[in-house]
């Protein structure tokens, strides 16, 4: 019997099987499943609810202190909790490994160790763009209905930039998760660490930064993603295409230090 199993040929690694194995890691846990399922449900849940508030403009709905201040904007509303939820996922797909020891099985397929990494990230990405993408989608051609000759459409200028746009953010954040469980490897470090990044710092930065340098927080990861899925450009923001190149460094930066930390550490 152990002749016979020496005998088997062994398959040489390569990134096709790689991604092939993250995939099937992916879907096999339960969480993916539940996780995905809430972040749309978040988007188009409160999208909806806010546009159903929208009216014609008068009454924006929303959050107090983040009414939308347009239609399109109203069927985003569920963004910025759909961004967390696709970010605590991308932690998950990572951190989650090396909580229950996972990861050593991984890195011992794979010794190179890096395209595991890569193979997280474009199984990752390709998953939530398209989830995304279609909960995007939906939510804003439902929610301009609800909000009737008041709402925009799919022909107004900048509309599908917004659309794609949330649908690049949400990936974005989750790879921003995912690139800050493997830097960090502890699920709650690298979720309040994201939380922080795409919330706090911005808040923080507001009430703190000298009024002359002002222009530094448009640059930070919240104000960037922001500046690219807006319809309406605020005159201090970035252009869209500032944007996503700042927030695209942004999560090329945490990838590369969690590259670095997966060649340099033992597990």
């Amino acid at each position: 019997m152990t002749t016979a199993i020496a005998a088997l040929p062994r398959k040489r690694v390569s990134l096709p099987r790689v991604v092939k194995s993250e995939w099937i890691k992916f879907w096999s846990v339960r969480s993916t499943f539940i996780t995905l399922s809430i972040a749309v449900l978040l988007l188009i849940g409160f999208g909806l609810l806010a546009s159903s508030l929208y009216g014609d403009g008068s009454d924006p709905g929303g959050p107090p202190g983040n009414e939308p201040t347009d239609p399109i904007g109203a069927s985003f509303t569920g963004t910025n909790f759909a961004l967390l939820a696709f970010g605590a996922l991308g932690v998950l797909f990572t951190a989650g490994e090396y909580s229950t020891g996972m990861i050593r099985s991984s890195m011992a397929a794979v010794p190179k160790r890096l395209p595991v990494l890569w193979a997280k990230v474009a199984v990752f990405a390709a998953v939530v763009f398209v989830v995304a993408l279609a909960a995007s989608a939906v939510v804003f051609t439902a929610g301009q209905a609800l909000i009737g000759d008041g709402g925009a459409s799919w022909s107004d200028p900048g509309v599908a930039r917004a659309v794609i746009g949330t649908a690049g953010l949400l990936t974005g954040s989750g790879l921003l998760g995912l690139g800050l469980g493997a830097l960090l490897r502890s699920t709650p470090g690298a979720i309040t660490t994201l939380f922080g990044v795409m919330f706090l710092l911005a808040m923080v930065a507001a009430l703190l930064v000298p009024e002359s340098w002002s222009d530094v927080v448009q640059y930070l990861p919240s104000e960037a993603g922001d500046a690219f899925t807006a319809v309406t450009q605020e005159p201090d923001a970035l252009s869209p295409p500032a944007g996503l190149a700042v927030f695209g460094g942004y999560i090329a930066a945490t990838l590369g230090a969690a590259a670095w930390r997966i060649r340099r550490s033992d597990v």
